[in-house]
């Protein structure tokens, strides 16, 4: 036999493998180009709260841009190489920047910059204010700062990439946008009796007290809107004023109150922040030194007569969400859950309003109840609600040396979701059916004072928050000095929601998505559900405890004194009825702190038990998956081949 030999059947096997492999990489190799020259922007964000895609919000800014703006990215290499998380970051930041640019259909421009020590490039990243940080002890400076400017020359910047701020990353970059495009700003009027400007006196006594300083709410507002104050006494809302924020209303006289209902009824918009009692007020010397003891507010006769109420003399308390505080120094633990401050979340922000929507977290401390007066026609949309876990409690529990455990050994959830804030719709009639009321003796009204109007012309949109310590700094900012900057580090979003409310009333709504980016970080609610439930279980049982020991330890003394006659004149003499009195009682103290120990060994076991089958869960599921995945492929392959040779 002679001649050549054809390929054997597993050579040819084994170079069909190959090439099929040649094949499917050289397939997705050009997929991949494809899609990146026709589709370069595509992108698939599988996160709960979407945290890579662009919200609503920013896409109309971009999209109402008339001018261009050029932004000029400054950002020094050396920084990644010093500080790798600062290079992850500055990449997001400049893939987020790119998506700017390509929404915005050529009217945003963007340059990147490297500044090297004492280049030219440096002294441009000066000029514009940003910030530069030393890396390391040579002295020389990095930069990782923004610069926007529009046709009019306008500047707006952001120092430096903070990384403790990068949640807020599109917040940061769209508001910087949206002031260089939009110069004409709605004009809200804010009435307060609380200093949200500063407080001149402590201005005057403690020049850097953070008491003297204006509220950070305020700042964020003017980042946004034009702010002009209204004195409390006025007769008439200025024209110019579209929204109107009254603050913490305190003995407001009939002509101020006449006004804003006049405003109203004129169309005006109105938000009102009422509080059965103010946290910030209470913290702050009055007129002679002491704090003052009336700290609620009221609006009454207007919410009233449009159809809803907010007493003042309950507060919610909410054990979800409640902030942990130093307990008491005799207390035997540290901390402990005060549920009057507390943190809202998830479905206690509604996910159905503009303004609200895409808000995170909101921190309220001692907040009141917003309910319709019965026969209320108004219609009442509820913006922030009260888990489940609450109640109402005396406002006298948290006015005068407030005690956390003992509020939260008598706390009892009543399964009630207690609106503290809500927006009202619905066609008002004035509060003033009679017209304008009588003005003291000498006083006049103003030349342009406007005709009385009795009803609203069409429905009517006002917000009632019943907490004005919603607006107070250490409830949801945290300042913090940088190389001799203060800059103001939210955790909570509490800002952007007062200026989500102005803009969204004031007419506009190309800052209702504004907000902070949820974090990768996910809580175990259930487990801090668990703690919580098993907490308020021990605080009520410590309690119980402690006022049986005191009524043992009374009881004790009366035995005493009564057999030893006057005080001082020898010791007692204790019967043994009454020894056996006292051994009972010091039994039940036995058994009430091993119930006590028991309490607490409970809650360990709860939270490690659940802790463990999360962790489980977490580790196990995709292996487990992909496992049962493989097994179920392999076990369909199998059964095909099978039928094939059959």
């Amino acid at each position: 036999m002679s001649g050549s030999s054809s390929p054997r059947p597993g050579s040819r096997r084994v170079w069909s493998s190959a090439l099929g492999l040649v094949a499917a990489a050289a397939l997705a190799i050009g997929v991949n180009m494809l899609v990146d020259r026709l589709a370069p922007r595509a992108r698939l964000d599988l996160t709960q709260q979407h945290l890579y895609t662009l919200s609503e919000g920013t896409r109309s800014v971009l999209r109402g841009l008339q001018d261009p703006v050029t932004l000029r990215l400054f950002y020094s290499r050396r920084l990644g190489a010093a500080v790798p998380a600062y290079g992850s970051y500055a990449e997001r930041v400049r893939a987020m920047l790119d998506e700017y640019v390509a929404l915005s259909g050529g009217k945003v421009r963007l340059e990147v910059f490297d500044p090297e020590p004492f280049s030219e490039t440096e002294d441009r990243a000066l000029a514009f204010g940003l910030q530069g940080v030393p890396v390391d002890q040579s002295g020389e400076q990095i930069y990782f700062g923004l610069a926007g400017v529009n046709l009019l020359d306008d500047e707006r910047t952001i120092p430096f990439f903070q990384s403790d701020r990068e949640r807020f990353l599109e917040f940061d970059l769209t508001r910087l946008v949206y002031e260089l495009s939009n110069p004409r700003r709605p004009v809200v009027g804010v009435m307060s009796t609380l200093p949200l400007n500063g407080d001149p006196r402590m201005m005057m006594m403690m020049r850097n007290s953070p008491q003297a300083q204006p509220y950070a709410v305020m700042q964020t507002l003017r980042q946004f809107l034009t702010v002009q104050d209204v004195p409390l006494d006025a007769q008439r809302i200025p024209d110019a004023v579209q929204v109107l924020m009254v603050v913490h209303p305190q003995n407001l006289s009939d002509a101020t109150q006449y006004a804003i209902d006049q405003f109203v009824m004129r169309g005006g918009k109105l938000i009102v922040f009422v509080d059965p009692h103010s946290e910030g007020q209470a913290m702050r010397p009055g007129p002679g030194g002491q704090p003052p003891t009336d700290t609620a507010s009221s609006l009454d006769r207007l919410l009233n007569a449009w159809g809803v109420e907010t007493p003042h003399d309950k507060v919610v308390l909410d054990l979800r969400g409640a902030w942990r505080v130093r307990a008491n120094p005799t207390d035997r633990v540290q901390a402990v859950d005060f549920v009057a401050w507390f943190n809202m979340q998830g479905d206690s922000i509604s996910d159905s309003e503009v303004a609200t929507a895409q808000l995170n977290q909101v921190t309220v401390a001692s907040a009141g109840e917003i309910r319709r007066r019965e026969g209320s026609t108004v219609e009442l949309i509820p913006l922030l609600r009260s888990s489940d876990r609450a109640m109402l409690g005396a406002v006298s529990l948290v006015r005068e040396n407030p005690d956390p455990t003992r509020i939260l050994a008598a706390f009892r959830p009543d399964g009630e979701r207690h609106v503290i804030a809500a927006r009202l719709r619905g066609e008002f009639a004035s509060a003033f059916p009679e017209g304008a009321p009588a003005l003291p003796e000498g006083a006049q009204r103003p030349a342009d004072f406007p005709a009385h109007r009795a009803r609203t012309v069409g429905p009517a949109n006002i917000v009632v928050v019943a907490d004005a310590d919603i607006l107070e700094d250490r409830f949801w900012v945290r300042v913090q000095d940088f190389f001799g900057q203060q800059v103001a580090t939210p955790f909570s979003d509490n800002g952007a929601l007062v200026a989500n409310l102005a803009d969204t009333l004031s007419g506009g709504d190309a800052l209702i998505s504004l907000r902070s980016r949820g974090e990768s970080l996910r809580p175990f609610t259930v487990v801090d559900d668990i703690r919580r439930d098993a907490d308020a279980r021990f605080r009520a049982t410590e309690r119980e405890l402690q006022e049986r020991l005191q009524q043992t330890e009374r009881r004790l003394r009366e035995l005493r004194q009564g057999q030893g006659g006057e005080r001082g004149q020898g010791s007692a003499v204790i019967t043994p009825e009454q020894r056996a009195e006292i051994d009972a009682a010091r039994a039940q103290i036995l058994q009430t702190r091993q119930q006590l120990r028991a309490v607490q060994l409970d809650l360990r076991r709860d939270i490690e038990r659940t802790e463990t089958w999360l962790k489980v869960l977490n580790i196990a599921a995709v292996p487990l998956l992909l496992a049962l995945f493989a097994i179920g492929l392999g076990v369909a392959r199998s059964r095909r081949r099978a039928a094939a040779r059959s």
